[in-house]
């Protein structure tokens, strides 16, 4: 049987009404509300996030008969009557819309659900009474005291205090403060405007410190975002913060379980299946490589992307919908600039849990941000030494990274050539011949050439183009075998397919002689010279002076 499946849709109480499929999480927010403290959830984009502050929403609002047959319905009547569906003032803000460039951006986006609140919960506008009290004409621009100027900024936060304590009086029942999407006024200049970004950065400290002290007033507090960003910046004021992310009690309270898609998806699984002339066990296995992999925890369950899994069961096909609705430009900028391998996000980062659990604006260590966005998981955990390793969690995201550092770490390149075509160098090593392979390296060579050079920094550029080398290595992986090394004692590549086994070696300010002469010299071919096919070894120098690979050498 098919389901209407909820393809961005973040209002729980749209999606109950509207008879969309829904998997049941409010047993998790059953947990939650019951020790009643102060929470902050990091997951990736697009990973349900909003649909779960929404349902909290609609929980704590007491709507009952949105939770019909669910998990928290049956916690709720084994309660005593007068304590059943409880209905509290929730003071929500959505932050994942707006422009948060300029100054005033998040101010009004504050004051905007500040001043729904009031109207909501009848309370007595807190700008009339400042107006009236300091007789200040235009509250929105500035308020004079004797003490100074006072604006809409600083007076945020008072107004803040002001809606939880008279909500509080007005109800009799404690405030439930709802935060989604906190970090995006912070991310959105990050790489674009560093004031700004650090002008929202203090105004949310002053803003989320009230709550600290209003703590008698408050029922629950639950914020979510990407990114956690340091203590020290944002929520060093709000000690009693309880940060769930890591807990492998809360890994699937966002994304989509095995069982989960075995028990609520199998008619679209079936579907897919057919579609495809599949066995469902195949089709399984195609979604497992595409969408899962998603660990938020050492020893927690897995979880699929669920924005991709459900657009695939959709369109009855894999494609790369998640990357593709977020092209990761400041991701892969911040990689260029790092001086990261590359290499390290496919062979695992070794991490600790201080690492990866917040981000500051002016570390350059990218590795917590590129996993609370989601591009690294956890693959592993050292119990002994409480360290984590961290890699990509699947095909969509690894090859859609690695194909998307190419055009834009070599920007010529792609106008030129429009993108890198996995299919025509593919092409080129099936052809197996002498002008082929040529070809293929004059490819490679326009890659390299491409990329952009700062003055006095050529040398310290070699990062990059060793970068783009085993992205293009990576990404031919999904279509012929495919190995780049490191280590030494290992050839830089191995690319083999039916007909042919590519051995290279690169060299930086030396020969392609001499890259051939390591090849043979330390026996390279030797695990492949029983395999009944061509080998071809391939030794090539990369020149700082030209900037791009200069000379390459073949021997069959």
């Amino acid at each position: 049987m098919m389901s209407k499946l909820p393809i961005g849709i973040q209002s729980f109480e749209r999606l109950r009404k509207e008879g969309y499929l829904y998997i049941d999480k409010t047993g998790y927010i059953q947990k939650l509300a019951d020790a009643g403290s102060v929470y902050f959830l990091s997951r990736p984009r697009r990973f349900g996030k909003s649909l779960l502050v929404s349902t909290m929403e609609a929980y704590f609002r007491g709507q009952k008969e949105l939770f019909q047959g669910l998990a928290i319905e049956e916690w709720e009547n084994r309660k005593p009557e007068q304590e059943r569906w409880v209905e509290y003032p929730v003071l929500k803000f959505s932050l994942s819309g707006g422009f948060y460039g300029t100054d005033d951006g998040l101010e009004q986006i504050l004051a905007y659900t500040l001043r729904s609140f009031e109207e909501e919960y009848k309370i007595p506008q807190f700008e009339e009474l400042w107006k009236k009290q300091y007789g200040v004409a235009d509250f929105e621009r500035t308020a004079e005291k004797q003490n100074g100027a006072l604006n809409l900024r600083a007076t945020l936060p008072v107004w803040l205090k002001y809606c939880i304590e008279k909500a509080y009086g007005l109800t009799g029942k404690p405030v439930v403060f709802l935060c989604d999407e906190y970090d995006k006024p912070l991310l959105e200049n990050i790489s674009v405007d560093a004031e700004q970004e650090e002008r929202n950065r203090s105004l949310f400290k002053s803003f989320f410190s009230i709550l600290k002290d209003e703590d008698r007033y408050l029922k629950f507090v639950f914020i979510t975002g990407v990114t956690k960003f340091s203590k020290i910046s944002i929520f060093s004021d709000l000690n009693q913060l309880k940060d769930i992310s890591l807990l492998p009690k809360y890994s699937a309270i966002c994304g989509i379980t095995e069982q989960e898609m075995c028990e609520s998806l199998s008619g679209e699984l079936d579907s897919m299946a057919e579609s495809l002339g599949m066995s469902r066990e195949e089709t399984s296995l195609e979604l497992a490589r595409m969408y899962d992999g998603y660990h938020f925890s050492a020893g927690g369950e897995g979880v699929y992307n669920p924005f991709s899994l459900l657009n695939a069961l959709t369109d009855g096909n894999c494609g790369r919908y998640w990357f593709e609705t977020g092209t990761p430009t400041y991701l892969v900028n911040a990689l260029r600039h790092s001086g990261m391998p590359v290499s390290d996000l496919s062979s695992g980062i070794t991490a600790t849990e201080g690492r990866i659990s917040s981000f500051r604006a002016d570390d350059t260590d990218m590795v917590p941000l590129y996993y609370q966005s989601g591009y690294l998981t956890i693959a592993g955990y050292d119990r002994k030494f409480r360290t984590y390793t961290l890699s990509f969690p699947n095909d969509e995201v690894k090859y859609g990274f690695l194909e998307s550092l190419i055009p834009m770490a070599s920007p010529a390149y792609r106008v030129a050539d429009s993108a890198f075509s996995a299919q025509r160098m593919t092409g080129y090593l099936q052809d197996g011949s002498r002008e082929a392979i040529d070809a293929f390296m004059t490819m490679l060579q326009a890659l390299l050439a491409s990329i952009p050079y700062h003055e006095g920094k050529a040398p310290a550029d070699e990062q990059q183009w060793r970068n783009v080398v085993y992205a293009v290595f990576a990404v031919l992986g999904q279509y012929v075998k495919a190995e780049v090394h490191s280590a030494l004692g290992r050839s830089d590549c191995v690319v083999e397919n039916n007909q042919y086994v590519y051995i290279f070696e690169f060299k930086h300010d030396k020969t392609a002689a001499e890259a051939l002469k390591q090849i043979n010299e330390n026996g390279y071919a030797a695990p492949y010279a029983s395999c009944g096919k061509k080998i071809v070894k391939v030794g090539a120098n990369f020149s700082t002076a030209k900037r791009t690979l200069d000379r390459w050498e073949v021997q069959e």
